[in-house]
């Protein structure tokens, strides 16, 4: 597989490759559905509010998205990843970095002082050990990942490794429902074994 050396973490290749990805700590929300419904985007911005508060930032954080399907759904590798199960079965987890030694105080402390509906939803610290991954950048539209991530599955492929674990989306340009998606850049990477 890889060696020991971790990758930048927001960073990828314009070509499918094999790194080794860091441990990172999250806050985070889950969630089921299809992306793009309302209640993703309300989930989107609490976690990117909550996140800019732990920060004391007022950038926009990289917002990351872990999806998988619920058990007992047909199993999918990495090319096959939105194309075998329905959509909106999909089972997922929005992700804003925070540092490693943020506490579940922090987070409470963070979530007192964003004016958002995020209260409603059950808000958590998160953490992805490091680990053996595939991944490939994107550029453009979401609905043009299919064809990128074929090139993923067959690299994977081509190596021996399948899937084993959430699909995961590193979205480096913030993005809202209105957003042209033509100059956006998103990180496909898949945890392989």
């Amino acid at each position: 597989m890889s060696d020991n050396r971790c990758t930048p973490h927001l960073h990828a290749a314009d070509e499918p490759e094999i790194v080794r990805a860091p441990a990172v700590h999250y806050v985070s929300i889950r969630g089921s559905g299809a992306p793009g419904t309302d209640a993703f985007y309300r989930k989107k911005a609490a976690v990117a509010e909550v996140a800019r508060a732990l920060h004391d930032d007022e950038s926009d954080p990289v917002v990351e998205l872990q999806y998988w399907y619920p058990a007992g759904s047909t199993p999918v590798e990495i090319a096959d990843f939105y194309s075998v199960n329905p959509i909106p079965s999909l089972q997922y987890r929005v992700l804003a970095m925070v540092p490693a030694d943020t506490t579940t105080d922090d987070l409470a402390a963070a979530r007192a002082r964003v004016a958002s509906p995020s209260k409603l939803d059950e808000m958590e610290l998160f953490a992805l050990p490091e680990q053996d991954v595939v991944q490939v950048m994107h550029h453009g539209p979401f609905a043009e990942e299919f064809g990128t991530l074929a090139r993923l599955g067959r690299f994977a492929e081509g190596l021996g490794l399948h899937r084993s674990g959430p699909h995961h989306e590193l979205h480096l340009d913030g993005f809202t429902r209105d957003t042209p998606q033509q100059s956006l850049r998103t990180i496909l990477r898949d945890p392989v074994a």
